[in-house]
């Protein structure tokens, strides 16, 4: 109990450490005038992660579509999963430690619905530590880290489409990046196509409102 007391106290100190220094993407994306206005959309109309985007696109200088008949640039979030995998047990076969991981399908389409940035995939994962007497503890712990990869998700998938409208869309990245020399940025390959399913339906969240 005071391992988990003390690991709890340690990530939450951190999440606030985070918040109070207003981290967030500086200069991460610059995203061309001619895709304003952006909404965020996603399968979960309470989705944490598309506010999240649509609060960082925002602060990033993107222009947030108001209007929901109003053409506009649009960050899909096709899916999101969430899993827990067991890495060690203990002496009578529990487990006790575990790989929380969380995958994301994401693609940007501009207004007329073409391709911007092509669909990829993005996982990131923490392990914590889960022992079968302290349920309460475990529990608390894996909130806690679904928050934090929550915020690396939203600065990951910012950064994916940043770079590759650098590499892309040189010609019309706007005023910031007309301004500095073209970066040599190397895009990561889109993941493979994953299984997951898409949704029929996508909900809309538009400007910064505001488990697994």
């Amino acid at each position: 109990m005071p391992t988990t007391l003390v690991r709890l106290t340690v990530l939450s100190a951190l999440i606030a450490l985070c918040s109070a220094c207003g981290f967030h993407l500086r200069n991460a994306l610059t995203l061309p005038v001619e895709l304003n206005p952006v909404r965020v959309v996603s399968p979960d109309p309470y989705s944490p992660l598309a506010e999240s985007l649509a609060d960082a696109m925002t602060r990033a200088g993107a222009v947030p579509a108001t209007d929901p008949a109003q053409p506009s640039t649009t960050l899909q979030i096709v899916s999101e999963r969430w899993g827990d995998t067991p890495i060690s047990i203990d002496e009578r076969g529990r487990a006790q430690e575990f790989s929380l991981r969380y995958a994301v399908i994401f693609v940007l389409l501009d207004q007329a619905g073409n391709v911007v940035v092509p669909q990829g995939a993005v996982e990131l994962s923490r392990d914590y530590v889960a022992p079968p007497a302290d349920a309460v503890g475990a529990t608390s712990e894996r909130e806690l880290l679904a928050k934090e990869l929550r915020r690396e998700m939203s600065t990951a998938i910012l950064r994916r489409v940043g770079a590759a409208l650098n590499v892309t869309r040189p010609e019309v990245r706007g005023n910031a990046a007309a301004a500095a020399p073209a970066p040599s940025t190397t895009v990561e390959a889109p993941a493979p196509a994953s299984t997951l399913t898409a949704p029929a339906a996508a909900s809309t969240s538009a400007a910064p409102a505001s488990q697994p």
